[in-house]
């Protein structure tokens, strides 16, 4: 059973989805710990700050990834940060805010923990950081009669 976005069909095709980009200077990631404002579950650790006036895109989200020597040797680092890119990928342009930038911190059970549970610990951390998007729902005719 893969994981299946909730989007409305009708607002995909108004609205295009938001590309990724890569945050790689440290001071942004500096930036974005020094606003302590994140969320850990089992899987990841999720930090969340408002994107800089000068750098704000709305087609764009700003996401940096980091796997500490906790997590284990570099290939587990490495598989760790693989398995949050693929988890990022398929949920945050649906889901999740423009006008943040993200790091998502890996955990020791990253590399272990089902795929299902990190896109679920994805979806719970920007929930909780109210960065998470809900669909817009349709209603139909026969409901509102």
């Amino acid at each position: 059973m893969s994981y299946q976005p909730r989007i409305n069909s009708v607002e995909n095709k108004e609205k295009k989805l938001p590309s990724i980009k890569t945050l790689k200077m440290r001071s942004d990631f500096i930036r974005i710990a020094s606003k302590k404002r994140y969320w850990s579950t089992p899987g990841l650790t999720l930090q969340v700050s408002e994107t800089p006036r000068e750098t704000y895109d709305k087609s764009v989200i700003r996401i940096g990834y980091t796997a500490s020597k906790k997590v284990g040797n570099a290939v587990k680092r490495n598989r760790a940060r693989r398995r949050l890119r693929e988890t990022v990928r398929k949920l945050m342009p649906f889901q999740a805010e423009t006008g943040n930038d993200f790091v998502i911190i890996a955990r020791s059970e990253t590399v272990s923990r089902p795929f299902q549970d990190l896109l679920s610990d994805l979806e719970l951390s920007l929930k909780k950081l109210d960065v998470w998007n809900e669909p817009v729902t349709l209603h139909n005719k026969k409901d509102s009669l």
